[in-house]
């Protein structure tokens, strides 16, 4: 009977299998193709491909799409976008992947890409490549999103997921509520260019904010006893704020406990309300800062644990190339499990160590296949096995 099962499951998966089919899209009609990107949705079948051709006048396809089904999208025209001018609607459900990419919505900042509720018995993955986007809302609990190489003009908000290589205003790991189909990985926000500030404000997961040009973070929650990380960045703020560049704040108290450990970052910033590089404002999270190198005098506010940090230090920003240069060469912490990738001692900012702003830019070089993540180990012995992970896509 097992052997029977078995075999019924294995053949159910072939089938399965067999039946994803490529589904076309051509304003004219052309070959048989469908009209309509909606069209194309209601005809597929899960797991199935949606190939949109850009229209050759540069226009939108103009209408507001409902995913309820595991499809992906992606364009006809290699390195070319498809404009979708509309709000494209992601509806839950347990085990849903769509993936999008090669997707503009033009500059019209009421259509978004939304999840539109939470997912229950599972959870829904949504990825999105190389795409051109206003604003990304998937706070939904059980939502886990991937986005790699993207322009976003606008927010970011995501309950869970990766996002790596993008350029955009301000993003946030945010959720509406707690998950409860829990993912097995932490939050990841690596090598981005993220203009505005990049936040933690969810209790679910721990963060990782790895080699990131921004010119803030802001810490509003933390997962319980939880392990969190900003390690690796630039932040380079020449407007002024009210707060700290790295601000860690009383708003929803973060947790009961946990950890924040924040290291190996260059810091810039004009004076405003405060003088702070790091401002910990509650008294229940532990926050340790070493090896940070600032061109501010290196001064903190609230209970953080500190050692070998530089203040006063002479680097040069710039927001426009995203480079820092200077004193954060060589500044970074000297154990060999930061090392750059030339393996000399890790540079503070976002092109030291493994997850190297380099890794991930520039984000389009010439339409060939783009990294959207890479772990590589920094300490290599002979006779160890060495363990490489990445993943890409094409564009």
């Amino acid at each position: 009977m097992k052997k029977q099962l078995l075999f019924t499951a294995i053949a159910g998966l072939f089938t399965s299998m067999a039946s994803a089919a490529d589904l076309y899209v051509r304003a004219t009609g052309a070959g048989g193709a469908y009209t309509t990107v909606s069209a194309a949705i209601t005809a597929a079948n899960n797991g199935d491909r949606i190939i949109i051709q850009p229209k050759t006048d540069g226009s939108a396809y103009i209408e507001n799409l409902t995913i309820n089904k595991s499809l992906t999208f992606v364009s006809e025209t290699n390195y070319n976008k498809y404009f979708i001018r509309g709000t494209i609607n992601i509806n839950p459900a347990a085990g849903r992947v769509v993936t999008i990419s090669n997707l503009s919505s033009g500059n019209f900042t009421i259509y978004n890409v939304v999840a539109t509720g939470a997912t229950t018995g599972g959870r829904t993955t949504i990825n999105l490549l190389n795409c051109y986007l206003n604003n990304v809302d998937t706070t939904p609990a059980n939502t886990t999103t991937n986005m790699s190489g993207c322009t976003v003009s606008g927010f970011v908000f995501f309950s869970h997921g990766r996002m790596t290589g993008n350029n955009v205003d301000r993003m946030n790991a945010y959720n509406t509520s707690s998950d409860t189909s829990m993912a097995t990985s932490d939050i990841e926000i690596i090598g981005n260019a993220v203009s505005s500030w990049i936040g933690s404000q969810q209790t679910s997961y721990n963060f990782k904010f790895y080699n990131n040009f921004t010119s803030g973070f802001g810490i509003y929650n933390t997962k319980t006893s939880g392990t969190n990380e900003i390690v690796n960045n630039t932040v380079y703020q020449p407007l002024g704020g009210d707060v700290a560049p790295i601000h860690i704040s009383l708003n929803g108290d973060p947790g009961t406990g946990g950890n924040i450990a924040i290291m190996n970052n260059a810091i810039s910033f004009v004076v405003a309300q405060t003088n702070a590089c790091i401002q910990n404002d509650n008294s229940v999270a532990i926050v340790t800062a070493t090896y940070n190198v600032s061109t501010n005098p290196f001064v903190t506010e609230g209970t953080i644990t500190q050692s070998n940090n530089t203040g006063a230090a002479n680097m040069n920003f710039n927001n426009t190339a995203y480079t820092v240069t200077g004193a954060n060469v060589n500044a970074g912490n000297p154990a060999l499990s930061y090392t750059d990738l030339d393996l000399t001692r890790n540079d503070a900012g976002h092109y030291g160590g493994s997850n190297s702003w380099a890794n991930y830019w520039p984000a389009d070089s010439g339409g060939k296949p783009q990294i959207n993540y890479l772990v590589t180990p920094r300490i290599i012995i002979s006779g160890d096995t060495l363990n490489v992970s990445g993943s890409g896509f094409s564009k």
